[in-house]
């Protein structure tokens, strides 16, 4: 069974550009920018588990722990024992288990995170990302989650591991998802702070002119701005504004910064186009770079007249990347 934390995924502005075809980094000053997360009424996000025995978190080399318990990918931290409550929690408790950097998370922020959940009372796992692989964005304040993770992720920082234990009329009350939650449970998580986004201003983007061209033959990468850390490896998510043009005019097409809302990419190349898979290769966080797409490896013959690219027309990209994680 699966338990969300989001009612509903949107559909971000930029979707076409992806779906179509460790250690965390974040921008820590400067303007930064939040996901595109949308409003709901449930918490906890993955598929259900009743089976509390196959935790690998005393693994940290990749293999598991037992025949059963599943090996934990790249860059997922190990999946965290949770430690339940001596006593049914009343009231919130926010207990920070190992101390984060950075920029405290506030309302309207993004807190991209890995996390478990349970039962206060037993601790029964009934949801848990770290199996998954995949970390969970929530911006704060929405009321996409429950309000004991809206409020208790206030003043969260990047890396820390956070435990909350949620009293039930901050989780579900008396209307429980499904089984194993019941009725006026109080919920238990603990939580793995990947990274804190903070919002965009529109006004921040960038005045970027770039020059109209014939076509190339071969995809062409420029940085405008250099990024600094580790640069970006395959199957990680980078968490940046991006902007497209014709390249044969210069004429601008669509910007994320419009929204203020970041775009989460996967950097997998069945996942993106080809050419900004390509582009993409090496980028650190804190770049802006712009990236030349022949047609062929963007949009190919048809090109995508939704964002008014004409058929058989190279594409320009310019990135700015605030997260990779």
């Amino acid at each position: 069974m699966r338990f969300r934390l989001l009612a509903a995924i949107p559909v971000a502005a930029l979707t076409l550009l992806t779906a179509c075809s460790d250690d965390i980094q974040t921008v820590t000053s400067g303007s930064t920018g939040s996901s595109a997360a949308t409003v709901g009424s449930t918490p906890a996000g993955g598929s259900a588990s009743s089976d509390t025995t196959g935790d690998t978190s005393a693994d940290t080399t990749g293999a598991a722990t037992d025949d059963n318990a599943p090996v934990p990918m790249p860059g997922v931290p190990p999946k965290p024992e949770v430690q339940i409550p001596d006593e049914i929690p009343t009231e919130l408790m926010v207990t920070v288990l190992a101390p984060g950097t950075g920029p405290e998370a506030v309302e309207g922020d993004t807190v991209v995170v890995h996390y478990v959940g349970v039962r206060s009372e037993d601790g029964a796992e009934f949801d848990n990302s770290y199996d998954r692989g995949s970390p969970f964005d929530v911006t704060l304040g929405a009321g996409g989650v429950i309000a004991g993770w809206d409020q208790g992720l206030i003043g969260a920082q990047q890396g820390a591991q956070i435990q909350l234990d949620i009293p039930a009329d901050l989780a579900y009350g008396d209307s429980p998802p499904s089984d194993p939650i019941q009725a006026g449970d109080a919920l238990t998580f603990v939580i793995d702070v990947v990274a804190v986004l903070p919002v965009t201003d529109p006004a921040d983007a960038p005045e970027i002119t770039v020059e109209g061209g014939d076509n190339i033959d071969a995809v062409a990468v420029e940085d405008l701005v250099e990024g600094t850390g580790d640069p970006i490896t395959e199957g990680r998510t980078a968490a940046m504004h991006i902007v497209a043009f014709r390249a044969d005019t210069g004429e601008q097409l669509i910007s994320s910064w419009e929204s203020g809302s970041l775009e989460m990419v996967q950097y997998i190349g069945d996942a993106t186009i080809p050419g900004l898979f390509e582009g993409m290769e090496g980028v650190q966080v804190g770049a802006r770079r712009q990236i030349t797409i022949p047609f062929a490896d963007a949009f190919g013959d048809m090109g995508q007249e939704s964002i008014g690219l004409p058929a058989a027309t190279d594409l320009v990209l310019v990135i700015d990347v605030f997260a990779i994680y």
